[in-house]
């Protein structure tokens, strides 16, 4: 893929955002693995720092879980349930 960075900002959260944006669209299901974070800096052209702290960023924000020895999958997204508004 190798796709290149033109936004301003730092590398590392515009990949998280590209990956969160593959989550979201489905193409990263939940349960599945994701990529190790030496073939994300391949795929993307970034270091390998730069991809670890975009997973430590997807972590943060609930979208991945890493397990020790095992590696790092999409978390399972709960539906949110709609907010009721209702007053006694």
């Amino acid at each position: 893929m190798n796709e290149e960075f033109t936004k301003p900002g730092y590398l590392y959260e515009e990949l998280a955002k590209r990956l969160a944006e593959r989550i979201e669209r489905g193409e990263l299901a939940p349960h599945s693995p994701l990529p190790s974070e030496g073939r994300l800096a391949h795929e993307y052209g970034v270091s390998l720092g730069t991809a670890r702290h975009a997973t430590r960023l997807l972590r943060d924000w609930g979208l991945v879980v890493t397990i020790r020895s095992k590696g790092t999958y999409v978390a399972r997204r709960e539906p949110v349930p709609p907010l009721c508004l209702w007053s006694p």
